[in-house]
């Protein structure tokens, strides 16, 4: 074989449609656009226009979003690391992570970590290290002797939402605080100005008068 030899299977390259060659191609002429007509013209894009109507992707409600900073992780169930200690890719004496279970082909990207979840049975006793796994997963692994290490960093849900009321709180009583707080001087500040009417007058006399 030589190399002016080596060509792409029948169907593998398609020719493009020749437009406006004649009116023998059965394509010249209008080019299959018709006679008149925006649709006739180039650079016309009207995907999405209904002739004035609210378009579908309006009209449609939209729920939900995608998370700009969320964590990509492959799931790997528990059935699946059987497997491979059954086929001899997996050795149970080995500490298992995330980098032995990629090159055992178990994944084949590890994106942002692997989690592991409860399906199946093992039998096996295992010490693993991802990055997040499930309480069943967790449970059936320390159930058979086995330990488990969680990598990412697990957040006090309880603790969070005490310190939220607790932030609240404050926020309300020290609110009513200062509010008691400015009644006072209000009210000090009148009396302070009372007295000092009362003493003008005391003091100009009836002469004064």
């Amino acid at each position: 074989m030589r190399l002016n030899e080596i060509t792409d299977r029948a169907g593998a390259r398609k020719a493009p449609r020749r437009l406006g060659r004649g009116i023998g191609s059965g394509r010249g002429k209008t080019a299959g656009r018709g006679h008149n007509g925006q649709k006739s013209r180039t650079g016309v894009a009207l995907k999405g226009f209904e002739g004035g109507q609210m378009p579908i992707h309006r009209r449609v409600p939209k729920r939900g979003f995608k998370n700009p900073t969320r964590k990509r992780l492959v799931a790997v169930n528990l059935e699946r690391l059987q497997q491979a200690i059954d086929a001899g890719k997996l050795d149970p004496a080995q500490a298992v992570t995330e980098k032995t279970l990629c090159d055992a082909g178990i994944v084949n990207k590890v994106r942002d970590g692997v989690r592991l979840l409860a399906n199946g049975d093992l039998k096996a006793k295992l010490s693993v290290e991802v990055h997040g796994a499930s309480k069943a997963a967790i449970a059936a692994i320390e159930a058979g002797g086995g330990k488990i290490t969680v990598t990412a960093p697990r957040k006090d849900k309880t603790e969070k939402s005490a310190n939220r009321g607790k932030k609240g709180k404050k926020g309300k009583k020290a609110k009513k605080a200062e509010g008691a707080k400015a009644g006072e001087s209000q009210v000090a500040a009148g009396s302070e100005g009372a007295a000092g009417v009362q003493d003008g007058a005391n003091k100009a006399g009836p002469d004064d008068a």
